[in-house]
Order: structure tokens, then sequence, then C-alpha cells
């Protein structure tokens, strides 16, 4: 009976350590800097994949329009209306996103002491909840799809070091 008693014990202890807070990771300000640098260098992979794509399609519908090849039915005025929606909302929240990088960047390297800019990090990650929902609805292709894996990716060790909770996969 007292083994037993034991055993509840012990798993009880075990499961108020798993689900009690996120705690901070101890690390070197320059840990934190080059995890800083892996989401600044994803939000500019990201966005340049979806300047270099919107460019692509351009060209594309340029030279088959030159060439007579438009097969397709055209778009009607409501789904040009949806994507172009959809990419502005897409557009908005990366800029967001790079903006509260930027921000977190100038506010880490004036610090002696990397957990000072714990806020500038939550923002960071609650700008990548906002576009952690918009790929989630939306179909952005393969390409979008592992690029935000990878940024999301890197604010999720980001916000691990800093004890907050990460966004969901």
């Amino acid at each position: 009976m007292e083994t037993r008693m034991a055993k509840m014990i012990v798993l009880s202890g075990l499961v108020l350590i798993t689900a009690g807070p996120i705690f901070a990771q101890l690390m070197s300000k320059a840990q934190v800097g080059n995890l800083i640098a892996k989401v600044e260098d994803g939000v500019d992979d990201f966005r340049d994949y979806l300047k270099d794509r919107g460019e692509k399609t351009k060209d594309t519908a340029s030279r088959a329009k030159a060439q007579g090849t438009t097969t397709r039915r055209k778009a009607t005025d409501s789904q040009k209306a949806i994507a172009t929606a959809k990419k502005d909302e897409l557009d908005d929240a990366l800029g967001d996103l790079n903006k509260s990088t930027n921000r977190l960047r100038r506010r880490f390297d004036k610090t002696d002491t990397w957990m000072e800019t714990k806020n500038q990090v939550e923002k960071v990650v609650d700008d990548g909840r906002k576009i952690n929902e918009v790929i989630a609805r939306g179909s952005y292709g393969t390409e979008a799809a592992r690029l935000w894996a990878v940024l999301r990716g890197g604010i999720n060790e980001l916000a691990r070091a800093y004890g907050i909770v990460p966004l969901k996969i």
C-alpha cells in the first residue's frame, strides 16, 4: 500500500511539473541573437518568395496574353477581389511581423540583459499567430507552407528561449 501511495505522489509531482508554466531557457546573449537572426532571415525569405511569386504570376499572364494562348476561363471580379484580399491580408501580416522583428533587433542590440526584450518577443509571436491563421485558411502552395514552417520553427525556438507559449503547428 505504501509503494502504491509513493507512486501516486511521484506521478502527481510529474504532472505538476509538466503542466506548469513554461520557463525561459538559460542561454547566452549571443545564442539568443542567433535565434533572432534566424527569424529575421526567415521573414526575409518568406517575403522574397511572396514577391517573386507575384511577379512570376504577372509575367506568365502577360506572356500568355501576348501569345494568345489564354485557354483558361477569366476570373470574375469577385474571384479577383477575394484573391486580392487574401494577398493583402498575408502581406499586411508579414509586414507586421517584419516590423516587430526589426523592433526586437534594435531593442535587443541596445540591452545588456536579453530577457529585457521579452515584450518585443511576445509581439513577434503574436504577429506570427496572425500569419499562422492566414496560412491555415488559404492555399498558398507547398513552397509557402515550407517557408512558413521554417519561419514558425524559428519563432517557436525564440519563444521557448523567453518562456513564451510557442505557435501551434
